[in-house]
């Protein structure tokens, strides 16, 4: 089978590997449909992250269950299901807890196609083994379609673990956004803020396309050079600049609820602790926990306050993936028929 492959920054190609089979009774082997180029992805083939030659890349994916073993219950032949990104067991410690990014049954940090350990390959592959069935495979929503919904794997999860607890816990409050390497999260990021709720929602940005996609979504939109007019209650890094960190972390109000969905990958990024510490601001950061929110996503997908789709996404047959994955448009999406 085939299986979409990292080169250097600037080139990613098909390689023949070994087929995907069922290796015991928990797990399902799924033929993906609809592949999805996440943000980190770019990051990769520009070269702003690090990826060893030869790695499996790609961890955005809807597909179609093609094998079970004995001991599945949750899914079925033929189903389409959504295949989180991050391998979960679903019963350790961690994942009992929601912690679903940090299993503890796999090597740390264990996923499809993003240059980790435990040898899951990727997303983007004629077939993908899933080790845990039941505990990571989500049936697809009926009449949903899976171009639409590929965010459910990945990105849209990210945004929604930065905007929709906070507000949650602060219906109405200030939202700002500043978006940039974190392309289509950041986005998204905006749009489920203005479609929970957010009393206001600020998607600063040096990008038009971008800014022009997070306006569509209602989001007031402001091109950077940028300072900030007004304290926010819950501000997103979706930049991945040191300078743009601490201009958003002096953005956020006293007591404000701070996420960067981005990873800041200098040894050390220097933050204005004694400010934040005078301000009480809770910063978080780190992988998102995919499995525990896609029920959630989902739900907010199926009441209509999130449509995933209305971002503008460049299509691309299947064996095109390659070519998807370079291009330079904001959201690329490889897809084939669900007949084999």
């Amino acid at each position: 089978m085939r299986q979409l492959t990292f080169v250097r920054p600037g080139a990613v190609e098909w390689r023949e590997v070994p087929d995907a089979v069922v290796r015991s009774g928990i797990e399902a082997v799924v033929r993906p449909i609809v592949l999805g180029r996440c943000d980190l992805d770019v990051g990769f083939v520009r070269g702003l992250a690090p990826m060893r030659e030869g790695e499996p890349i790609g961890h955005e994916m809807i597909g179609e269950v093609v094998d079970v073993g004995d001991l599945v219950r949750s899914v079925s032949v033929g189903q389409i299901v959504i295949v989180p990104s991050q391998i979960s067991c679903g019963t350790c410690r961690n994942c009992r807890r929601g912690f679903t990014g940090r299993c503890q049954s796999v090597p740390f940090g264990a996923g499809y196609g993003m240059n980790r350990e435990g040898d899951f390959g990727c997303a983007a592959a004629d077939l993908v083994r899933v080790p845990f069935a039941d505990a990571m495979l989500v049936p697809l929503p009926p009449g949903a379609d899976p171009v639409a919904m590929i965010g459910a794997a990945d990105m849209a999860l990210d945004a929604w673990r930065s905007v929709a607890p906070q507000l949650r816990e602060r219906p109405g409050a200030s939202v700002l956004v500043v978006g940039g390497l974190a392309s289509v999260i950041g986005i998204y990021a905006a749009a489920l803020a203005v479609a929970l709720g957010a009393g206001h929602v600020t998607y600063v940005d040096d990008d038009d396309a971008r800014l022009a996609e997070a306006a569509r979504y209602g989001a007031t939109v402001v091109k950077r050079p940028w300072e900030a007019d007004r304290p926010f209650e819950i501000v997103v890094d979706a930049d991945g600049q040191a300078e743009t960190l601490v201009q958003a972390l002096r953005a956020t109000e006293p007591e404000g609820l701070f996420t960067s969905v981005s990873i800041h990958l200098r040894p050390l990024t220097g933050v204005p602790l004694a400010e934040l510490y005078h301000k009480g601001i809770s910063f978080r950061t780190g992988r998102a926990n995919v499995r525990t929110q896609i029920e959630p996503l989902l739900a907010a997908c199926r009441h209509g306050h999130f449509q995933p789709d209305r971002i503008a996404t460049k299509l691309f047959d299947f064996d095109a993936a390659p070519e998807a994955w370079l291009d330079p448009a904001v959201r690329t999406v490889a897809r084939r028929s669900v007949a084999p």
